[in-house]
């Protein structure tokens, strides 16, 4: 059992490795809803913004993995007892409102789900000049996603599952677009320049869960240490994208998203992130 789902891997893994961050989510007032709380403040989140709410049940996926393929899949029921598990709720306005200060002054704003409220988060941070970085896994809402696209700054997505509904959007020339490939690569893109990136063969490929996230934390953790700007182009970002490459392909030894962090810690992360250490097998 893990704290999972993109942005939650994204900001743990992140907060492990010692940048400032601050969720804005929520969760129900229970004992799933506390116990992911207490993984976001173990890992040395700020979490003064996360909304715990006894209206609302905490999320539940489960993960069903193939470890001789490396395969996995999802479920909203659970296996034991075949019941429907609570599902993701968004965050509210006031959420929003209550929380901007923060919007206001971080360097890298991440999520991976739509509602009018993230909307809105975005575009204050946006407005505050942070780097918006948006991985959605779908496109539900048109309207929404065409608005989300103007302050965007990094959009990520996997071309198998959402590529053919996001590439009918225009994209906006300033925006750089991430689609990954699962082990081919993944492409880079800004108005018409592009650049292919070729994947890191895993050393050993027990569960890839988890690596598009890995990529995501390789990435912003580079644009923390190194832009200063929200106002980015394609060269400024193949050494940050590598160093994702190289976490992906490490943490597919291990069972688990994050996997290689439980196993080994984060200074094991820092070291391939920064190209020092070789990869680690479980």
């Amino acid at each position: 059992e893990a704290l999972g789902g993109s942005c939650g891997n994204v900001l743990v893994s992140l907060a492990m490795l010692q940048r400032s961050v601050v969720p804005l989510i929520a969760l129900g007032f229970d004992s799933v809803g506390q116990w992911l709380l207490r993984e976001f403040e173990q890992a040395g989140a700020d979490t003064s913004y996360i909304s715990c709410r006894r209206e609302l049940a905490s999320p539940i996926l489960a993960q069903q993995l193939d470890t001789q393929s490396g395969q996995h899949w999802f479920s909203f029921v659970c296996p034991e007892t075949d019941t429907d598990f609570p599902r993701y709720a968004p965050i509210e306005h006031e959420d929003v409102e209550r929380a901007q200060p923060v919007l206001d002054s971080c360097a890298v704003f991440y999520t991976d789900r739509l509602t009018d409220s993230t909307l809105s988060a975005m575009e204050r941070a946006h407005r505050s000049g942070a780097v918006v970085y948006f991985e959605p896994p779908q496109i539900e809402n048109s309207r929404q996603f065409a608005q989300a696209l103007e302050s965007t700054s990094i959009l990520k997505y996997s071309h198998d599952q959402v590529g053919e509904a996001v590439e009918s959007f225009e994209l906006p020339k300033r925006m750089i677009a991430i689609a990954t490939f699962g082990a081919r690569g993944l492409r880079v893109a800004q108005g018409k320049s592009s650049l292919w990136l070729a994947a890191i063969p895993a050393p050993v490929l027990k569960d890839a869960c988890g690596s598009g996230d890995m990529v995501s934390v390789g990435l912003i953790d580079w644009i923390v240490a190194k832009s200063r700007s929200s106002t980015l182009k394609i060269g400024d970002l193949a050494d940050g994208i590598v160093a994702g490459q190289r976490l992906a392909s490490a943490n597919c030894a291990f069972h688990g998203a994050r996997g290689l962090f439980q196993r080994h810690g984060a200074s094991a992360v820092r070291g391939i992130l920064d190209g020092q250490d070789d990869l680690f097998v479980d």
